[in-house]
């Protein structure tokens, strides 16, 4: 039997900024509170919203609810692991009783998300085009900045620093009622996405994900507080040098550094890192040189990675949660970082990382400029290794190896690719030997034919999609040495190589076609299947894309172009618009969609292991082992647990490889 739904909504203050330091900093705050608890039982009653700024025991009032705690009630909320923290906190529930609350709950945003739909209450009532009296309320922005942040004092408001209820009565009732309404938003949005659920087990994903988010990651505060130093230092130094170059009063200003150049004879299209790199690949005068480099220096925007560390650590325990957003990305459902965006990290490419950490703690830039040209890059590069395991523990990293190139064969059936990752899994060698026609064992350090296996790299990372000459650009080679003719020609001669690849693009092109024109189901190939599906009363069919794993994408309004080119709606910049998609495109939604089913299915065999996963990029998972435990045994058995083929997936030729130590860093 189906247990009962409790929608809930609260609304909340705090003198933390949510957007810079993420929802679990914000409720840690002393100062946060709870003011607004909406909720209903049901489909029918209408919320009732308890207003508990006026009480003194807030926790206690919640925890008197006989439901809230209760098993048999579902609690669902729209992005329900905020209501689920700051609720905790409140009760000052332990980190036990959380985990256990956690499988009480679902999310509306997740199921939002899961059917590519817009992830925020507001314009996912526009998109599913719900009557006025079910839409989130307008005035609710206004709102929340009177009552949910720190206001400024003025003269005007007797120089407080935060709006009460008693400050503006009509407001705080209007607020009540913008409570109220969301319930009614959210609940309104469930019932006209039921006939798309979220599967259990992806719901069951969301709660492992939200559980290890919020269990978050260690930082090594000393080395924050150090880099932070030295760039403070540095930066106003690099500043001082730039301004008696060019005289200008500020010349980080784009328009001031612009016009400079211009009055210098240099015309640039603009101040990008690409603008810079390829102006300062020319000749150049040298007082340009030197403010271009400084420039480039000044903008090392990974940087601001250590404020943000910073100001999203617990100051209890140093740890920064939040990191990662469930089903992030609604074409695939992989997961996209949030605050310091774990998946956009710089790569590190400096030995003895251990040593330059050390520097670095000394709070010393001037023995760090002596050490390194470029003490910005240099912090740039570290920033990976500021997330640590916490006491008593290590990590254990490992990542897929190559996966989405094994998965992009396994799904083509390019049986050559599969034979190399059968045996000595070198792709870009073995590619390199093929598109050339060049003995495979050739292609070593110190023989000539060495340079070709970097062309065997580029068009592997580049080609599996369709992708061309600018695919090929994106992916580094503009670095070959080769004209476009050349890169043209790698691209014919991969594409010879690997016709069952090329079949696959055209086979989901035809097929999303076919089902979209006609409302009849294809399947491009066995495990994968196109569906039209409609609902009566949903303001528009969707394009559904069945994995192997059984899990859907989502497109939805999907039509097609007379060349045949293919449509559907998604939220971007604030509008439901229409995009296009193509062969190539769908085929890398599907493989990076099933490669994401991977991590998912290697994530719950860690954690049936025993293993606690901290966070996880891309393909790669790490770990947080105790060092009670033998590291050298643990990274074997992870790596063998990241290798097993999925019951959907056979055939695959899985394989993983990782490392231990005591920072994060790129192996």
């Amino acid at each position: 039997m189906k247990k009962p739904i409790i929608t809930v909504d609260i609304e909340t203050y705090s003198p933390q900024d949510i957007a810079k330091v993420g929802a679990y900093r914000y409720a840690q705050d002393p100062d946060f509170q709870i003011l607004l608890f909406g909720f209903a039982i049901g489909d029918e009653d209408a919320p009732d919203v308890i207003d508990l700024t006026d009480l003194p025991d807030p926790g206690a009032v919640l925890r008197m609810q006989p439901w809230l705690l209760d098993a048999s009630y579902t609690k669902r909320a729209h992005n329900a692991a905020f209501e689920w923290w700051c609720l905790s906190e409140a009760m000052g529930l332990s980190w036990e009783q959380r985990v256990l609350w956690l499988q009480q709950w679902e999310c509306s945003m997740i199921h939002a998300l899961y059917c590519g739909l817009p992830a925020q209450l507001g314009a996912l009532g526009q998109v599913l085009q719900q009557p006025e009296d079910a839409l989130k309320m307008k005035e609710g922005k206004a709102l929340i900045t009177y009552f949910c942040k720190p206001c400024k004092p003025t003269k005007r408001n007797g120089g407080r620093t935060r709006n009460l209820p008693q400050h503006d009565p009509d407001k705080w009732r209007l607020f009540c009622k913008y409570n109220g309404m969301d319930v009614i938003a959210e609940r309104a949005n469930d019932r006209k996405l039921a006939p798309w659920p979220v599967p259990e087990s992806i719901m069951q994903q969301w709660r492992e994900d939200v559980e290890m988010n919020a269990r978050g990651v260690a930082v090594d505060m000393a080395l924050v507080k150090g880099a932070l130093a030295c760039s403070a230092l540095i930066t106003e130094e690099r500043t001082a040098e730039s301004k008696t170059l060019t005289g200008l009063a500020n010349p980080g200003s784009r328009a001031q550094l612009l016009g400079w150049l211009h009055n210098r004879g240099i015309e640039l299209p603009g101040l990008t890192k690409e603008d810079v790199t390829h102006a300062l690949a020319g000749e150049l005068p040298s007082d340009v040189r030197r403010v271009l480099e400084l420039r480039q220096q000044l903008g090392k925007t990974s940087n601001t990675k250590y404020e943000t560390i910073a100001a999203s650590a617990s100051p209890d325990d140093h740890r920064v949660r939040g990191t990662l957003q469930f089903y992030g990305a609604n074409r695939t459902g992989r997961w996209a970082g949030r605050l310091l965006q774990v998946q956009n990290l710089p790569r590190t490419y400096l030995d003895h990382q251990a040593e330059w950490r050390s520097i670095v703690k000394l709070h010393d830039p001037e023995a760090l400029a002596l050490l390194t040209d470029n003490v910005s890059d240099t912090l740039s590069q570290l920033i990976r290794t500021a997330l640590v395991p916490g006491e008593g523990c290590t990590f254990v990293d490992a990542d897929f190896s190559a996966i989405e190139a094994r998965l992009i064969a396994w799904l083509a059936g390019e049986e050559w690719v599969l034979d190399v990752f059968r045996t000595t899994g070198k792709i870009y060698e073995a590619t390199a030997a093929r598109i050339f026609g060049i003995p495979f064992d050739s292609i070593v350090k110190g023989n000539p034919n060495y340079k070709y296996r970097q062309r065997g790299k580029v068009a592997t990372l580049a080609l599996g999609y369709q992708g061309g000459v600018g695919a090929m650009k994106r992916m580094g080679g503009d670095q070959l040495g080769l004209d476009d003719d050349g890169l043209q020609d790698i691209v014919n001669r991969w594409r010879r190589q690997n016709p069952s690849i090329c079949k696959l693009w055209r086979r989901m092109q035809d097929a999303a076609v076919h089902t979209i024109c006609t409302g009849r189901t294809t399947q491009p190939r066995a495990g994968v299947v196109f569906r039209k599906e409609v609902s009566p009363g949903f303001p528009f069919p969707f394009l559904t894309l069945q994995l192997p794993s059984g899990r859907k994408l989502f497109y939805a309004d999907p039509g097609t172009t007379p060349d045949d080119r293919i449509t559907y709606k998604e939220w971007d910049n604030g509008g439901w618009r229409e995009a296009e998609t193509y062969g190539g495109k769908l085929t890398e939604n599907l493989t990076q969609a099933v490669g994401r089913d991977c991590l998912a299915f290697a994530l719950d065999n860690l954690r049936r292991a025993g293993y606690q996963v901290v966070f996880h990029v891309h393909d790669e998972v790490i770990i947080e082992l105790p060092t009670t435990q033998d590291a050298e045994a643990a990274l074997d058995s992870v790596v063998r647990i990241m290798s097993i083929v999925p019951p959907w997936a056979e055939g695959l030729p899985l394989n993983a490889a990782g490392w231990y130590g005591d920072f994060f860093t790129k192996d």
